[in-house]
C-alpha cells in the first residue's frame, strides 16, 4: 500500500457514538505498552502520527485513521494496565465489545502479543473473547528486534501454545524497528480485506 494521505478522521470515548464509516475498517487489539501506537506508524509510514505514550495504557479512545479514502485502521484501547482502575477497564471492555459487534465495515482484527514473552492470562481472555465475537484474529508478534533469530521460531511456537490458537491462525513477527513484517501485514490486509464488500459483517 503506498500511502498518499492520513487523516486521524474520529475519536471515540467511552461515551461517543461509534462512526458509521462507508469504508472497510481493520482493527489493532492488544496490551498495553506492546508496541500498537508503533506498529500503525509504521503501517501508516509515519514516525509518530498515532501518539507513542511511554505511560501505558495512556490510550483510552477507539482512533479511525483514515487512509487514502479507501480505509481505516482503527487502534483500540490497549488492555490490562494495572494503574488503571477497575471502573476505566469495564468502561474500555464496553466500548471495545460496542465496537466490535457495532461496525458493520470490521472486515478483520489483529491481535499484538509480545513475542518475548509468554501470553498474558489477558491476552488469552482477549484472544478467546475476539473468536467469540466471530473474528479469527490474525496474531501480529511484536518486539521481534528484541530476539536473536535463532529464537524466533521457539518464541513463535510459544505464542501458538499459549493463546491456544485456533489451527490455521496467522501469526506474523514484527519489529517496529527493521519494519520487518510490515510488507507482509499490508499484502494480506490488502489481498484478504480490502473490496470485500459483500463479505462485510452484518
Amino acid at each position: 500500500m503506498v500511502i498518499k494521505n492520513i487523516n486521524l478522521e474520529t475519536v471515540c470515548g467511552i461515551t461517543s457514538k461509534l462512526p458509521e464509516n462507508e469504508l472497510p475498517e481493520i482493527a489493532f487489539a492488544g496490551k498495553s505498552n506492546v508496541g500498537k501506537s508503533s506498529l500503525i506508524n509504521a503501517l501508516m509510514n509515519r514516525k509518530s502520527y498515532a501518539r507513542i505514550s511511554a505511560t501505558p495504557g495512556k490510550t483510552q479512545t477507539i482512533n479511525f485513521y483514515n487512509i487514502n479514502e479507501e480505509m481505516y485502521l482503527v487502534d483500540l484501547p490497549g488492555y490490562g494496565y494495572a494503574k488503571v482502575s477497575e471502573k476505566d477497564k469495564i468502561e474500555w471492555g464496553k466500548l471495545i465489545e460496542r465496537y466490535l459487534h457495532g461496525s458493520k465495515q470490521l472486515r478483520a482484527v489483529f491481535l499484538l502479543i509480545d513475542i518475548r514473552h509468554d501470553p498474558s492470562a489477558n491476552d488469552k481472555m482477549m484472544y478467546d473473547w475476539i473468536v467469540e465475537q466471530g473474528f479469527e484474529p490474525i496474531i501480529i508478534a511484536t518486539k521481534l528486534d528484541k530476539l536473536k533469530r535463532s529464537q524466533v521460531q521457539k518464541h513463535v511456537k510459544m505464542v501458538k501454545t499459549g493463546l491456544n490458537l485456533v489451527p490455521g491462525t496467522k501469526i506474523i513477527p514484527f519489529s517496529s524497528v527493521t519494519k520487518q513484517g510490515r510488507d507482509e501485514i499490508w499484502e494480506l490486509v490488502e489481498t484478504e480485506y480490502l473490496g470485500n464488500e459483500e463479505e462485510a459483517e452484518e
